[in-house]
C-alpha cells in the first residue's frame, strides 16, 4: 500500500466511525432531568424579629436613632451570625477599694 491509499483508507474509516457515533446520538432517547422540587415554607409561628425589621424599614432614617430598631438590628444580626445573646446585661464593675 502506498501513502495515498492509506491517507484514503483512514479518511473512509473516520468518516465511517463520525457517521456511526451521530447515528447512535441521533437515535437515543432524551432523559430529560427530574424537575427541581420546590417546597414552600410556612411560617409556623409569626416572628417578632421580622415584624420589627418591617417597622424599621418603613421608619427610614429615623430608625438608625431608635433605641428598639438598634435592639432588632443586634439581635438580627447575633442571629446571622449564629452569636448566642448574652445571658443578662453585664453590668460594669464598681471599684473595690473605695
Amino acid at each position: 500500500m502506498d501513502g495515498k491509499m492509506l491517507a484514503r483508507l483512514g479518511a473512509i474509516i473516520f468518516v465511517a466511525v463520525a457517521i456511526t457515533a451521530t447515528a447512535i446520538e441521533m437515535t437515543r432517547k432524551d432523559e430529560s432531568p427530574a424537575p427541581p422540587t420546590t417546597r414552600q415554607l410556612q411560617p409556623s409561628t409569626p416572628d417578632p424579629l421580622r415584624a420589627g425589621q418591617r417597622r424599621c424599614q418603613q421608619l427610614g432614617e429615623a430608625a438608625t436613632r431608635d433605641p428598639e430598631c438598634l435592639a432588632v438590628w443586634t439581635e438580627s444580626r447575633d442571629r446571622f451570625l449564629g452569636t448566642p445573646a448574652p445571658a443578662a446585661p453585664i453590668a460594669p464593675r464598681q471599684n473595690e477599694g473605695q
